[in-house]
Protein backbone atom coordinates (compact mmCIF):
# COMPACT_ATOMS: atom_id res chain seq x y z
CA UNK A 1 0.00 0.00 0.00
CA UNK A 2 1.73 3.24 -1.18
CA UNK A 3 0.47 6.41 -0.53
CA UNK A 4 1.46 10.10 1.51
CA UNK A 5 -0.45 9.18 4.65
CA UNK A 6 1.22 10.43 8.10
CA UNK A 7 1.36 7.28 9.97
CA UNK A 8 2.20 7.75 13.82
CA UNK A 9 3.27 4.09 15.84
CA UNK A 10 1.78 2.71 17.82
CA UNK A 11 -1.39 2.85 15.58
CA UNK A 12 -4.56 4.85 17.14
CA UNK A 13 -7.51 2.18 17.82
CA UNK A 14 -9.39 3.24 14.96
CA UNK A 15 -6.39 2.34 12.64
CA UNK A 16 -5.09 -1.06 14.40
CA UNK A 17 -8.53 -2.19 14.12
CA UNK A 18 -8.43 -1.32 9.92
CA UNK A 19 -4.96 -3.20 10.46
CA UNK A 20 -5.54 -6.18 12.02
CA UNK A 21 -8.27 -6.93 9.85
CA UNK A 22 -6.23 -6.14 6.91
CA UNK A 23 -3.58 -8.22 8.38
CA UNK A 24 -6.41 -10.92 8.77
CA UNK A 25 -6.81 -11.44 4.74
CA UNK A 26 -3.66 -10.13 3.30
CA UNK A 27 -0.07 -9.79 4.09
CA UNK A 28 0.80 -6.06 3.94
CA UNK A 29 3.21 -4.01 3.61
CA UNK A 30 2.66 -0.55 3.94
CA UNK A 31 5.42 2.76 2.42
CA UNK A 32 3.78 5.81 3.56
CA UNK A 33 5.10 8.88 5.15
CA UNK A 34 5.45 9.06 9.23
CA UNK A 35 3.63 11.93 11.48
CA UNK A 36 6.31 11.73 14.65
CA UNK A 37 9.64 10.53 13.34
CA UNK A 38 9.58 7.07 13.51
CA UNK A 39 11.15 4.75 10.18
CA UNK A 40 8.40 1.80 10.76
CA UNK A 41 8.49 -1.26 11.58
CA UNK A 42 7.67 -4.86 9.73
CA UNK A 43 4.56 -3.37 8.58
CA UNK A 44 5.49 0.28 7.57
CA UNK A 45 8.31 1.48 6.54
CA UNK A 46 7.60 5.17 6.89
CA UNK A 47 9.54 8.77 5.23
CA UNK A 48 10.46 11.07 7.81
CA UNK A 49 9.64 15.05 7.26
CA UNK A 50 11.94 17.22 6.09
CA UNK A 51 11.74 20.73 6.91
CA UNK A 52 11.55 22.06 3.71
CA UNK A 53 10.99 20.51 -0.27
CA UNK A 54 9.06 17.36 1.98
CA UNK A 55 6.60 17.09 -0.87
CA UNK A 56 9.17 17.13 -3.74
CA UNK A 57 11.92 15.06 -1.50
CA UNK A 58 8.75 12.51 -0.71
CA UNK A 59 7.65 11.63 -4.40
CA UNK A 60 11.55 11.95 -5.70
CA UNK A 61 12.40 9.34 -4.06
CA UNK A 62 9.47 7.40 -3.76
CA UNK A 63 10.11 5.17 -7.09
CA UNK A 64 13.26 3.99 -5.46
CA UNK A 65 12.24 3.02 -2.19
CA UNK A 66 8.97 1.35 -4.09
CA UNK A 67 11.58 -0.65 -5.97
CA UNK A 68 13.40 -1.97 -3.03
CA UNK A 69 9.98 -2.83 -1.39
CA UNK A 70 8.98 -4.72 -4.52
CA UNK A 71 12.19 -7.08 -4.50
CA UNK A 72 11.99 -7.56 -0.81
CA UNK A 73 8.33 -8.13 -0.14
CA UNK A 74 7.99 -9.15 -3.39
CA UNK A 75 3.58 -8.64 -3.21
CA UNK A 76 0.84 -9.68 -5.69
CA UNK A 77 -0.24 -6.53 -5.71
CA UNK A 78 0.30 -2.61 -5.29
CA UNK A 79 -2.91 -0.32 -4.53
CA UNK A 80 -2.01 3.49 -4.66
CA UNK A 81 -3.99 6.60 -2.76
CA UNK A 82 -3.78 8.35 -6.03
CA UNK A 83 -2.48 8.22 -9.82
CA UNK A 84 0.64 10.11 -8.43
CA UNK A 85 1.94 7.44 -6.74
CA UNK A 86 0.82 4.84 -9.47
CA UNK A 87 3.20 6.62 -11.71
CA UNK A 88 5.94 5.83 -8.89
CA UNK A 89 5.11 2.23 -8.78
CA UNK A 90 4.93 1.99 -12.50
CA UNK A 91 8.55 3.15 -12.59
CA UNK A 92 9.60 0.84 -9.46
CA UNK A 93 7.44 -1.73 -11.04
CA UNK A 94 10.22 -1.41 -14.45
CA UNK A 95 13.16 -1.45 -12.38
CA UNK A 96 12.17 -4.24 -10.18
CA UNK A 97 11.11 -6.14 -12.98
CA UNK A 98 8.40 -7.01 -11.17
CA UNK A 99 4.65 -8.66 -12.42
CA UNK A 100 2.67 -6.90 -9.15
CA UNK A 101 -0.39 -5.98 -10.04
CA UNK A 102 -1.12 -2.22 -9.79
CA UNK A 103 -4.96 -0.86 -8.12
CA UNK A 104 -5.11 2.93 -8.05
CA UNK A 105 -7.68 4.36 -5.83
CA UNK A 106 -9.32 7.23 -6.87
CA UNK A 107 -10.45 9.54 -3.79
CA UNK A 108 -11.28 12.64 -6.26
CA UNK A 109 -10.46 15.08 -8.76
CA UNK A 110 -6.33 14.78 -9.55
CA UNK A 111 -6.97 18.28 -11.51
CA UNK A 112 -7.82 19.80 -8.08
CA UNK A 113 -4.31 18.38 -6.10
CA UNK A 114 -2.23 20.74 -7.85
CA UNK A 115 -4.24 23.93 -8.04
CA UNK A 116 -6.34 23.36 -4.58
CA UNK A 117 -3.79 21.57 -1.58
CA UNK A 118 -0.68 22.66 -0.32
CA UNK A 119 2.09 25.64 -1.63
CA UNK A 120 0.77 27.65 -4.25
CA UNK A 121 4.04 26.56 -6.00
CA UNK A 122 2.13 23.13 -6.88
CA UNK A 123 0.07 25.45 -9.54
CA UNK A 124 2.89 25.38 -12.03
CA UNK A 125 2.47 21.34 -12.46
CA UNK A 126 -1.08 21.22 -13.11
CA UNK A 127 -0.63 21.21 -17.28
CA UNK A 128 1.41 18.18 -16.45
CA UNK A 129 -0.20 16.47 -13.80
CA UNK A 130 -3.19 16.86 -15.39
CA UNK A 131 -2.10 14.27 -18.20
CA UNK A 132 0.13 12.07 -16.39
CA UNK A 133 -2.87 11.18 -14.00
CA UNK A 134 -5.19 10.11 -16.74
CA UNK A 135 -2.18 8.23 -18.07
CA UNK A 136 -1.53 5.97 -14.81
CA UNK A 137 -5.07 4.92 -14.80
CA UNK A 138 -4.97 3.54 -17.95
CA UNK A 139 -2.15 1.60 -17.37
CA UNK A 140 -3.18 0.19 -13.58
CA UNK A 141 -4.75 -3.16 -13.67
CA UNK A 142 -7.46 -1.93 -11.57
CA UNK A 143 -9.33 1.42 -10.67
CA UNK A 144 -10.84 1.58 -7.32
CA UNK A 145 -13.57 4.85 -6.89
CA UNK A 146 -15.23 5.99 -3.90
CA UNK A 147 -17.97 7.38 -5.05
CA UNK A 148 -20.31 8.19 -7.81
CA UNK A 149 -18.66 11.25 -8.58
CA UNK A 150 -14.92 9.37 -8.42
CA UNK A 151 -16.37 6.47 -10.80
CA UNK A 152 -17.48 9.30 -13.52
CA UNK A 153 -14.06 10.87 -13.39
CA UNK A 154 -12.82 7.44 -14.04
CA UNK A 155 -15.16 6.58 -17.03
CA UNK A 156 -14.33 9.98 -18.57
CA UNK A 157 -10.59 8.87 -19.50
CA UNK A 158 -11.85 5.21 -20.65
CA UNK A 159 -11.36 3.67 -17.25
CA UNK A 160 -14.11 1.07 -16.15
CA UNK A 161 -13.59 0.68 -11.93
CA UNK A 162 -13.00 -2.78 -10.79
CA UNK A 163 -14.79 -1.99 -7.08
CA UNK A 164 -16.16 1.15 -5.52
CA UNK A 165 -16.47 1.25 -2.48
CA UNK A 166 -15.38 3.81 0.01
CA UNK A 167 -11.97 4.18 2.75
CA UNK A 168 -12.76 2.44 5.94
CA UNK A 169 -14.46 4.59 8.48
CA UNK A 170 -14.00 3.29 12.24
CA UNK A 171 -17.44 4.31 13.42
CA UNK A 172 -17.16 2.82 16.84
CA UNK A 173 -16.34 5.80 18.71
CA UNK A 174 -19.64 7.35 16.68
CA UNK A 175 -22.16 4.96 17.36
CA UNK A 176 -21.79 3.64 20.87
CA UNK A 177 -23.85 6.19 22.30
CA UNK A 178 -26.90 7.74 20.69
CA UNK A 179 -26.44 10.82 19.23
CA UNK A 180 -26.48 13.70 22.23
CA UNK A 181 -29.71 16.31 22.60
CA UNK A 182 -28.08 19.58 20.41
CA UNK A 183 -27.09 22.09 23.49
CA UNK A 184 -28.78 25.27 24.13
CA UNK A 185 -27.00 27.46 22.09
CA UNK A 186 -25.97 27.12 18.98
CA UNK A 187 -23.35 26.10 17.51
CA UNK A 188 -21.45 25.21 14.23
CA UNK A 189 -18.04 22.92 13.50
CA UNK A 190 -15.99 23.01 10.82
CA UNK A 191 -13.08 20.09 10.93
CA UNK A 192 -10.43 19.90 8.29
CA UNK A 193 -7.08 20.91 7.28
CA UNK A 194 -7.05 24.89 6.34
CA UNK A 195 -5.77 24.63 2.82
CA UNK A 196 -7.62 26.41 -0.44
CA UNK A 197 -9.85 23.34 -1.12
CA UNK A 198 -11.80 24.08 1.78
CA UNK A 199 -12.19 27.50 1.15
CA UNK A 200 -11.66 28.95 4.33
CA UNK A 201 -11.67 32.47 3.03
CA UNK A 202 -15.05 32.36 2.20
CA UNK A 203 -16.23 30.26 5.25
CA UNK A 204 -14.87 33.42 7.11
CA UNK A 205 -16.92 35.29 5.31
CA UNK A 206 -20.20 33.76 5.22
CA UNK A 207 -19.59 33.73 8.78
CA UNK A 208 -19.38 37.10 9.38
CA UNK A 209 -22.50 37.47 8.21
CA UNK A 210 -24.62 34.99 9.77
CA UNK A 211 -23.24 36.09 12.79
CA UNK A 212 -25.03 39.56 12.38
CA UNK A 213 -27.94 37.47 11.85
CA UNK A 214 -28.08 34.83 14.63
CA UNK A 215 -25.75 36.95 17.27
CA UNK A 216 -26.41 33.97 20.59
CA UNK A 217 -24.26 31.70 17.48
CA UNK A 218 -20.98 30.58 17.96
CA UNK A 219 -18.21 28.34 15.69
CA UNK A 220 -15.36 26.36 16.48
CA UNK A 221 -12.54 25.90 13.61
CA UNK A 222 -10.71 22.47 14.60
CA UNK A 223 -7.47 22.02 11.79
CA UNK A 224 -3.91 23.32 10.54
CA UNK A 225 -2.63 24.28 7.25
CA UNK A 226 -1.42 26.90 4.84
CA UNK A 227 -4.85 29.40 5.58
CA UNK A 228 -3.97 29.24 9.15
CA UNK A 229 -4.16 33.27 8.95
CA UNK A 230 -7.67 33.07 8.28
CA UNK A 231 -8.79 31.28 11.20
CA UNK A 232 -6.66 33.28 13.24
CA UNK A 233 -8.03 36.50 12.17
CA UNK A 234 -11.72 35.30 12.49
CA UNK A 235 -10.94 34.07 16.25
CA UNK A 236 -9.31 37.53 16.74
CA UNK A 237 -11.83 39.61 15.06
CA UNK A 238 -14.79 37.37 17.24
CA UNK A 239 -12.83 36.84 20.53
CA UNK A 240 -15.76 35.33 22.74
CA UNK A 241 -17.69 33.25 19.73
CA UNK A 242 -15.02 31.83 17.80
CA UNK A 243 -12.80 29.40 18.35
CA UNK A 244 -9.65 27.45 16.96
CA UNK A 245 -8.63 24.64 17.65
CA UNK A 246 -5.41 23.09 15.31
CA UNK A 247 -5.99 19.90 16.71
CA UNK A 248 -7.68 17.65 18.64
CA UNK A 249 -7.29 13.78 19.39
CA UNK A 250 -9.66 11.59 17.25
CA UNK A 251 -11.70 10.23 20.06
CA UNK A 252 -12.09 13.94 20.75
CA UNK A 253 -13.87 14.41 17.27
CA UNK A 254 -17.39 12.67 18.80
CA UNK A 255 -17.51 15.03 21.91
CA UNK A 256 -16.86 17.97 19.02
CA UNK A 257 -19.72 17.02 17.01
CA UNK A 258 -22.06 16.51 19.99
CA UNK A 259 -21.78 20.24 21.25
CA UNK A 260 -22.63 21.65 17.50
CA UNK A 261 -26.08 22.11 15.66
CA UNK A 262 -24.50 21.11 12.19
CA UNK A 263 -20.94 20.51 10.85
CA UNK A 264 -19.97 23.47 8.30
CA UNK A 265 -18.05 21.97 5.07
CA UNK A 266 -18.62 24.41 2.05
CA UNK A 267 -15.37 23.26 0.58
CA UNK A 268 -14.14 23.89 -3.46
CA UNK A 269 -13.17 19.87 -3.98
CA UNK A 270 -14.14 17.06 -1.90
CA UNK A 271 -13.69 13.27 -2.46
CA UNK A 272 -16.20 10.96 -0.09
CA UNK A 273 -15.11 12.93 3.73
CA UNK A 274 -15.36 11.18 6.35
CA UNK A 275 -16.12 14.22 8.96
CA UNK A 276 -19.59 14.53 6.76
CA UNK A 277 -20.03 10.52 7.57
CA UNK A 278 -18.75 10.84 11.26
CA UNK A 279 -21.30 13.74 11.71
CA UNK A 280 -24.20 12.07 10.33
CA UNK A 281 -23.89 9.27 12.83
CA UNK A 282 -23.81 12.18 15.73
CA UNK A 283 -26.79 13.00 14.27
CA UNK A 284 -25.60 16.31 12.81
CA UNK A 285 -26.55 17.99 9.66
CA UNK A 286 -23.67 19.22 7.22
CA UNK A 287 -23.47 22.27 5.04
CA UNK A 288 -21.77 21.57 2.29
CA UNK A 289 -20.10 22.53 -0.75
CA UNK A 290 -22.32 21.20 -3.90
CA UNK A 291 -18.90 19.65 -5.46
CA UNK A 292 -17.07 16.44 -5.90
CA UNK A 293 -18.56 13.15 -3.63
CA UNK A 294 -20.54 15.79 -0.99
CA UNK A 295 -23.70 15.18 -2.98
CA UNK A 296 -23.29 11.30 -3.19
CA UNK A 297 -24.02 11.92 0.90
CA UNK A 298 -25.65 14.80 1.84
CA UNK A 299 -29.54 14.87 0.36
CA UNK A 300 -30.01 18.81 -0.32
CA UNK A 301 -32.80 19.43 2.32
CA UNK A 302 -32.88 16.69 4.10
CA UNK A 303 -29.94 15.47 5.92
CA UNK A 304 -28.10 18.81 4.92
CA UNK A 305 -27.76 21.55 2.67
CA UNK A 306 -25.49 21.87 -0.41
CA UNK A 307 -24.55 25.38 -1.25
CA UNK A 308 -22.28 26.99 -4.01
CA UNK A 309 -18.83 27.24 -2.43
CA UNK A 310 -18.60 30.47 -4.20
CA UNK A 311 -21.42 31.97 -2.92
CA UNK A 312 -21.26 33.76 0.54
CA UNK A 313 -24.35 34.53 1.14
CA UNK A 314 -25.79 31.24 -0.12
CA UNK A 315 -23.57 29.78 2.45
CA UNK A 316 -24.12 32.47 5.14
CA UNK A 317 -28.19 31.38 4.61
CA UNK A 318 -27.69 27.99 5.22
CA UNK A 319 -26.16 28.47 7.94
CA UNK A 320 -28.60 30.81 9.39
CA UNK A 321 -31.25 28.47 8.39
CA UNK A 322 -29.84 26.27 10.90
CA UNK A 323 -28.81 27.49 13.61
CA UNK A 324 -31.82 30.08 13.69
CA UNK A 325 -34.59 26.75 13.50
CA UNK A 326 -33.55 24.37 16.27
CA UNK A 327 -36.43 22.06 15.24
CA UNK A 328 -35.18 21.82 11.56
CA UNK A 329 -31.49 21.44 12.93
CA UNK A 330 -33.04 18.32 14.66
CA UNK A 331 -35.28 16.84 11.77
CA UNK A 332 -32.23 17.12 9.71
CA UNK A 333 -30.03 15.60 12.39
CA UNK A 334 -31.96 12.33 12.38
CA UNK A 335 -32.41 12.80 9.07
CA UNK A 336 -28.79 12.26 8.67
CA UNK A 337 -28.19 9.36 11.62
CA UNK A 338 -30.63 7.58 9.63
CA UNK A 339 -28.51 7.84 6.00
CA UNK A 340 -25.48 6.99 7.93
CA UNK A 341 -25.89 3.43 7.75
CA UNK A 342 -26.16 3.11 3.88
CA UNK A 343 -22.21 4.27 3.92
CA UNK A 344 -20.33 1.99 6.71
CA UNK A 345 -18.84 -1.05 6.90
CA UNK A 346 -16.84 -3.19 9.57
CA UNK A 347 -13.44 -3.68 9.33
CA UNK A 348 -13.99 -7.38 8.41
CA UNK A 349 -16.34 -5.98 5.58
CA UNK A 350 -13.31 -3.66 4.49
CA UNK A 351 -10.65 -6.39 4.28
CA UNK A 352 -12.63 -8.88 2.73
CA UNK A 353 -13.50 -5.91 -0.35
CA UNK A 354 -10.04 -5.00 -0.65
CA UNK A 355 -9.08 -8.89 -0.56
CA UNK A 356 -11.68 -9.55 -3.29
CA UNK A 357 -10.08 -6.64 -5.28
CA UNK A 358 -6.59 -7.71 -5.23
CA UNK A 359 -7.64 -10.74 -6.76
CA UNK A 360 -9.63 -9.53 -9.15
CA UNK A 361 -6.39 -7.02 -10.53
CA UNK A 362 -3.86 -10.01 -9.94
CA UNK A 363 -6.34 -12.22 -11.95
CA UNK A 364 -5.58 -9.67 -14.84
Amino acid sequence: MVGRTRYRLPLSESLERKFSALRGALNVRVVASSADGSRGDDTFRLWRRLPVLDGAAFYATLPFRVTRELRSFQPDAVTTQSPYEALAVLAGRGLARSRAALIVELHGDWRTFPRLYGSPLRRALAPVTDRVAPWALRRADAVRTLSEYTTGLARDVGVEPAAAFIAFTDIEPFVETPPAELPAAPHALFVGVLEPYKNVEHLAAAWRLAAERIPGATLRLVGDGHRRDVAESLAAEFPDRVFWTRAVPGEEIARALDDAWLLLLPSRAEGTPRIVLEAFCRGRAVVGGRVGGVPDVVEDGVSGILVDPDDVNGIADAVVRLLGDRAEAERMGRAARERAYAFLFTPEEFAERTSALVERAVSR
